[in-house]
């Protein structure tokens, strides 16, 4: 019996939607995310870089819970992203990036509101932006006012 035609049980299913965590904290805390998640999430070819956008909190200073479908807005409307995984030719053009990589995996960037191919999986979306779509790197994605 091949690997493909053996169902997946349920509890075997590996989510990234373990990653986001309290509506009180910041909602996206990547050191949740364990490496079998990281190994299903699809690998970015060439150039490319894959990004988790973050998705602020659930929760106003005041208090007020955010509903799921204006949380949902917030992340595909965000500027920020945290770095799963780089590309084996990202960043590797010598004359376009003289100094070396803008970013690598693990860092906070911030990019183009509408960069980057969109796509669900499991748990959530994600992005795939070319290299030189990255605008900066900042520490803490919560020092990012989304609009």
């Amino acid at each position: 019996m091949s690997n493909k035609s053996q169902a997946t049980k349920p509890e075997d299913v590996v989510s990234i939607s373990k990653a986001y965590v309290d509506v009180d904290k910041r909602v996206l805390d990547p050191d949740k995310l364990d490496q079998s998640s990281l190994e299903r999430i699809p690998s970015p070819t060439g150039w490319r870089i894959l990004i988790l956008p973050y998705q602020g909190k659930g929760k106003t200073e005041g208090g007020i819970i955010l509903p799921d479908s204006v949380v949902d807005r917030e992340s595909v409307a965000t500027v920020c992203g945290y770095v799963l995984k780089v590309g084996p030719l990202a960043y590797e053009d010598k004359s376009k990036f003289p100094t070396g990589a803008w970013c690598k995996e693990r860092d906070w960037v911030i990019f183009g509101r509408y960069a980057g191919a969109r796509f669900r999986i499991d748990g959530g979306e994600v992005r795939i932006l070319n290299d030189d779509e990255i605008i900066g790197i900042v520490q803490d994605p919560d020092d990012i006012l989304h609009f």
